[in-house]
């Protein structure tokens, strides 16, 4: 997927985007509830207001990506890496988050 791509308020759900490069990805308000992120590269992403409840993030890169507002309920995000994200009024109810950055 190309920088910068800007994806706003698509739907999702399910999708399976493991290893995917989504670096600078504009997700803000996206349906991405259930999709498989694992080991994608989510660097600098806008997910703010997204819904990626229980959405496979194990291992992805989500480093100064935005997650404000996001819901990450039940989500599994085991060894993600969230370096300066911001995680500002995300819902993490029943997320995994063991072993993450």
């Amino acid at each position: 997927m190309p920088e910068n791509t800007d994806r706003e308020k698509i739907e999702l759900s399910k999708a399976r985007q493991q290893g995917a490069n989504l670096f600078r990805a504009n997700l803000k308000g996206a349906e991405l509830s259930g999709g498989n992120f694992e080991k994608a590269n989510l660097t600098e992403a806008d997910l703010s207001g997204a819904n990626l409840s229980k959405a496979n993030m194990v291992g992805a890169d989500l480093i100064r990506a935005d997650l404000s507002g996001a819901n990450l309920a039940g989500a599994d995000l085991t060894g993600a890496n969230f370096s300066s994200a911001n995680l500002f009024q995300a819902d993490l109810r029943g997320a995994m988050v063991a072993q993450g950055y």
